[in-house]
Formats: C-alpha cells, structure tokens, sequence
C-alpha cells in the first residue's frame, strides 16, 4: 500500500527508515522536479542537510532524481543551517531550496523543508501543488555526484562562507569580539556547531560536536532541553548571554547571566525594541496567533502596524514577501527580522541583541526592564501533553462546540479561534489550545503576570482537559 506524503506546518517529516526512506523520498523529489519544471524551462535547486542521521544519504538521493529530470543542483558537501538554504536560494537564483531536517523534532525523524525563491519558506498555495504531484512509486537509476557534476548539473558550493560573509557584512563582530561581554552559545548538536564560533571566536561552546542522535534529546531550545547550559552559567559566574538553537539552527532559545530562560514572546519584543528604538527601523510587525498580546502593546506604544497569522512561518513569510516587516515570529523560537531573509534565523537574531548589548555596554536584563516598562512584566510556559487520538480529538471537538466556560475555577471572557483557541482569562491572563501540525500531540499554553501563576493556571487546564 502507497503511503500518503502530507507536508505540515513545517515541511514533511517522519520517522527515518518508517516513512522516511529513500523510496518515499524519491517521490517527493519527483513532485519537486516536476513542480520546478512547471515554474521555469532552465531551473536550479540548491540541496543541504543539516546534522540528522542519513541527512547526506537523503539530500543525495534527491539530486539524482533533480538532475536525472535535468534540473540544475548547488550541493554544500557538509551540514548547514536552514537560513543558510535560504539564503543561498536568494543569492544563486534558485527556483527552490531544500534541506533536509526535522528541525526541533526527535532524534528518530528526519524532514524535508521547501525554501523560496525569496529567501524564505515556500508558501502554502505551492506547497500543496507539490503535495499533489506526488507519485504512487518512482525510481530513477543511480549515478555518483562525480557523474553529475561532469555533466554540469551539479555544482559544489560552501553555504557557511556565503553565510559567514553576509553576516560580517551586516554586524560588528569586531566591536562584540573586542568588548568584555561573555557569551555562551548552546548548538544542541545541531547545524549552528561550526558557523556560531566561526563568527564569535571568544564563546563559551556547549554541544558543538557531531552527534546524529543528539544524545537521544529532542534538539527544541526550551528550559526544560536546555538545563545544562543554565547550570554552566550558574557555576561559571561569567557570562553575560547565552544563545541556544536547534537542529537546524531556525529557531532560538535564550539565558541571562542569571542562568534564567528568556521566552521566545521575551525575545520578540526585545527584537522590536532594539530595531524601532535604536536602529530607527520601521515596519510591520507579524505573529503567529500562539504569541503573546504583549506583542501588541508594544507595536502600539511604538505606533507599529500589526498583524496576527495562522501557526507556521509560511503565513508570516508570504506577508514578508508581498509588505515591509519589521519582525515575524512564533512562539516556538522562530523569529525573522529586517535586513536579513524572511526566514527564521536563530542566530541572526541572537547576534542582533549581542551587537546592541556589546555596543551600548548594558546587560541582557537591563533591556527586558525598558521593555517591561512599556508592555508591563509578564510570564508564558508551554504544556505538550501526549494523548490517545481518541483523547486528543474528544478535546478539540469541546473547543469546537464552544464547550469550555472555565478551567476548574477559572473562567473564561472571551475566545479566539484563528489557529487553535485561545481562551481570555481574568487580569489579561490567557489559556490556548492547539494540537501540533508536526508532531502527534496537543499544547496547552499560558500567560499570566508570574510564572507561578503561570504553572497554576496548566495544571487547572490539564485538570479540566483529562477530567
């Protein structure tokens, strides 16, 4: 029996050697060609992988079927980042760029993202052509690297260089070098290992060594994946920062010298504030619905246009395409910003918070404080709960049906339903609901003006939702 390919909110992803294999990758990279030929006579793909096992096996396997339909393929022989596929499809005027990643998800997946023209994820409307050009099987023959690349369809390219040139060209990484701020960088073993100390040669380097498994840790920048960098930074007394990213180095994670966490909504606003404030760059500024209101108070202090999406970074990425943004983020740590690609790029906006930190000589917390003064303070945690499909459909019907009042005790004034719920609780306080369009679970998230109050407010949700 045929497997159905589906491409979620973030590219199509599986288990490796369950649904991920060489045959079922075949017939994605079918579709691909097919779609490429469809959108120009003489096209090109630039092809990468980050550090997943089978990654080259798999991107390998596509440029066969890519050439053999007689597209043009760019290929960087080593790992590399999603920005730096994106990037490198604006750059070498590619059609398309693919990587294969599973992002943040665990060691046993593997993916395959679809990166635009533009230098950001391929929208939606594409994404489903493709999904239905899909073939039942196909197989072509296979021929080495070395037969294509004598044939001239297939061009061996660096995407670090190309990357590490565009950001020295964009930050002041002498000034960051020469200052005395300390910064940590956690690459989860992921693609960020060899680009991050390259562009920071002075960081203290957690996790930047090769290892396909990821020590069997899911590579997510969240806490509670991140507690040995926190405790680095607990006993080292030193640094003044810390960036973590994940597998394909898209997505963000932060810590102050406290060893403390900083939220991806934290690092939004600080992101606004920093461009708007001090670099006096305007735009608009796009969430995804899971994002904080905060967001919204700030684009209002500032007198920022704003716009909230669906989840998934191809509806901010369409509107980065098409309107002048400032910022485009989601909550789970994938933030774009002016300047650069409309693409999610942990470490770019790392670097845009190191340079303003080192520059203006002042600490991470002092920052989040002139941000606080606007928004007010306020804390946000995120619950996955992993249920039977049964339990997790039952749920979501009730959300549907409008059939949550309260969560024991709490009650509800008010709800929002673009892209999950999200229910309005008492003093600003909100509570939503979304089952993940990547992995077979359903968040719970929460906001509330501490962060007890905070787990106090999921427990009662996770109370009321399993009865």
């Amino acid at each position: 029996m045929t497997q159905e390919i589906k491409f979620g909110t973030d590219g199509w992803r599986a288990i490796i050697a369950k649904d991920f294999t060489v045959e079922n990758v075949m017939r994605v990279a079918k579709a691909t060609a097919d779609w490429v030929l469809k959108q120009n006579s003489n096209p090109s793909i630039v092809v990468g992988f980050d550090c997943r096992f089978g990654g080259s096996l798999f991107a390998q396997t596509a440029i066969n079927v890519f050439c053999a339909n007689n597209i043009k393929v760019y290929y960087d022989t080593n790992f590399v980042s999603t920005p730096m596929i994106s990037l490198a499809a604006k750059n070498l005027g590619c059609e398309l760029g693919v990587i294969f990643t599973a992002s943040h998800n665990p060691p046993s997946y593997n993916g395959y993202k679809l990166k635009s023209k533009h230098g950001g994820p391929l929208i939606q409307k594409y994404i489903t052509e493709i999904e239905q050009l899909i073939p039942t099987a196909y197989e072509v023959p296979e021929k080495s690297l070395e037969h294509w690349s004598e044939l001239q369809l297939l061009e061996f390219v660096d995407l670090e260089t190309m990357y590490f040139e565009h950001a020295s060209n964009y930050f002041d990484l002498d000034t960051i070098s020469e200052s005395e701020l300390v910064v940590a960088y956690d690459a989860m073993y992921g693609a960020g290992q060899s680009i991050f100390p390259r562009l920071l040669p002075h960081t203290d380097l957690l996790h930047c060594e090769y290892n396909p498994s990821f020590y069997g840790q899911a590579p997510e920048p969240i806490h509670k994946n991140l507690t040995e960098l926190s405790e680095y930074i607990k006993q080292s007394k030193h640094v003044d920062i810390a960036i973590a990213t994940d597998g394909d180095a898209d997505r963000i994670g932060l810590y102050n010298r406290k060893g403390e966490f900083v939220d991806a909504h934290h690092i939004i606003l600080l992101l606004i504030h920093v461009l708007h404030k001090y670099k006096g760059l305007n735009g608009k500024v796009v969430i995804a619905f899971s994002v904080s209101n905060k967001v919204k108070t700030l684009c209002q202090h500032y007198g920022l246009p704003f716009e909230v999406t669906k989840i998934g970074f191809k509806h901010i990425c369409e509107i980065m395409q098409n309107e002048d943004v400032l910022v485009g983020g989601e909550e789970s740590g994938g933030i774009a910003v002016k300047g650069h690609i409309p693409e999610r790029d942990g470490i770019w906006d790392g670097l845009v918070l190191v340079e303003h930190l080192a520059k203006n000589n002042i600490s991470l917390e002092t920052l989040i404080e002139e941000v606080y003064e606007i928004v007010g303070k306020f804390a946000y945690n995120r619950l996955d709960l992993h249920l039977e499909e049964s339990k997790k459909q039952e749920i979501i019907a009730r959300c549907k049906a409008d059939g949550f009042k309260s969560f024991s005790g709490i009650p509800v004034t008010k709800v929002e339903d673009i892209d999950g719920w999200k229910y309005y609780l008492e003093d600003e306080e909100t509570l939503m609901i979304r089952a993940s369009g990547t992995e077979p679970l359903l968040r719970v998230y929460a906001e509330a003006i501490s962060a007890e109050r905070v787990e106090e407010i999921l427990i009662k949700a996770k109370q009321e939702l399993l009865g």
